[in-house]
């Protein structure tokens, strides 16, 4: 099958995402739709979504860059500007009235009153190197209200390791997903800040595919890979043009205002019934994937991306003011395989590794087993084509015992099957019940 691209990004898009890739070259576009995500999820403000096991969350949304040196990882800036165009007003009151206080406090000698740190100190958007306790610090004040940063390169999240014993990062990355977290620090000096925080941190990173593939590389089976989005940009033709930009002008921002209004007007719990019936057709679509593929990573790696997913059809909803249309559930599914099929592409073999599966070349598990045997197969097929993809052929009873359970199949003789779905010929034999 040559090399593996990823899946096309629909035609039509819901017109938020239509409007923040106006200005983007079509190479660059799959990245930007993905990228926009944890800035427009930050100016959501205790709105909360209900997924299908009944628990609530946030929009935590992170998005991982990883594409190659000069692909043009700079695409997604300019967009992600200007979504946080009004939180960065408000940040930089906020950041000049703690400034005056600063210098107040330092002028003063030791034991002149001093006045307190200021109220209302909601800065959301932070350096991307700042230290453990000042991002505790900043959470504290944040007021519930989701931290931003965008770094550039994705070793930068180390300034947030922590003293001791290191990977607190990893940690972050962990906990900032998932709903109701606590996190924080106990320090003896009086100066030093002791919290017990919830983190609520959306960030955008960007990385090139080697240094991505090595960051992650001791943390694979741990969590952070299935908590974070993936995209990416396809390599270029050697000396193609170079693309060129739309202009980012007052009408860009004139239009995209009402959608950043939505977000930020919206209080409390928000009941989207679109996107929670979709959030379980997708969680249905992505099973049959993994029996068919007989994918373990596929499954587990799915379960999280399918939440991440749900999150943006939730995102969208409540910035498109609310209202629901068929562009949504369709870019949806699409992010959702374009996201899985990032993390099979870049993870997947050393996931697999890791979990002492077959360390494979060939990245395991993401072909349709069924769609590469014949109409009408046998046993010994079913165990070759299991070996072709890098598999045991021990869990051939298995796949075969689910797939006649599920309808993918039926058996016409002991060792001989039938399929009922995936059929190159397209017609489905009913099999005959007097000799079932």
């Amino acid at each position: 099958s040559g090399k593996s691209v990823p899946p096309p990004m629909p035609r039509k898009l819901p017109p938020l995402i239509r409007l923040l890739v106006s200005r983007t070259p079509e190479i660059y576009r799959p990245a930007v739709a993905h990228a926009v995500f944890p800035s427009l999820a930050a100016h959501l403000w205790k709105v909360r979504f209900r997924y299908i096991d009944n628990v609530e969350h946030e929009a935590t949304l992170m998005n991982v860059l990883m594409a190659g040196t000069g692909a043009g990882k700079d695409c997604i800036s300019e967009p992600i500007n200007r979504i946080m165009a009004d939180i960065r007003l408000r940040d930089e009151e906020n950041l000049r009235r703690e400034r005056e206080w600063k210098k107040e406090v330092n002028s003063k000698g030791a034991n002149k009153d001093k006045r307190q740190r200021p109220e209302g100190l909601v800065i959301q958007e932070i350096d991307a190197d700042m230290t453990n306790p000042a991002f505790v610090m900043r959470t504290a004040e944040a007021e519930g209200h989701f931290l931003y940063t965008k770094l550039n390169e994705i070793d930068q999240f180390d300034a947030l390791r922590g003293s001791g014993r290191g990977g607190q990062q990893f940690q972050i990355m962990c906990l900032a997903f998932d709903p109701g977290n606590r996190y924080g620090q106990t320090r003896v000096g009086t100066q030093s800040v002791t919290e017990k925080v919830t983190i609520r941190f959306n960030w955008n990173a960007a990385t090139t595919i080697q240094k991505g593939k090595r960051y992650f590389s001791r943390v694979l089976t741990d969590g952070p890979v299935s908590r974070i989005n993936f995209c990416t940009i396809p390599e270029r033709e050697i000396g193609a043009d170079m693309p060129v930009y739309g202009t980012y002008d007052a009408s860009f921002d004139e239009q995209l205002r009402p959608f950043i209004e939505n977000l930020t007007k919206a209080h409390g719990r928000v009941d989207c019934p679109q996107a929670y019936r979709l959030a379980a057709k997708l969680r249905e679509e992505n099973a049959e994937f993994a029996r068919l593929s007989q994918s373990r990573v596929y499954e587990n790696l799915s379960f999280r991306a399918n939440v991440i997913a749900w999150l943006k059809a939730c995102v969208l909803f409540v910035a498109s003011g609310y209202r629901w249309d068929k562009t949504i559930e369709d870019f949806v599914r699409w992010s959702l395989q374009y996201d899985m099929w990032c993390k099979m592409e870049f993870f997947g073999a050393a996931i697999e590794e890791a979990q002492g599966g077959g360390a494979d070349a060939r990245t395991p598990g993401r072909r349709n087993l069924l769609e590469l045997l014949p109409d009408e197969f046998s046993l010994a097929d079913a165990i070759r084509v299991r070996q072709s993809e890098g598999m045991d052929a021990e869990g051939v009873h298995g796949m075969l015992r689910q797939w006649v359970h599920r309808r993918y199949v039926t058996i016409v003789t002991n060792d001989n099957y039938s399929k009922l779905k995936y059929r190159k010929d397209g017609k489905v034999v009913k099999p005959d019940k007097s000799n079932a």
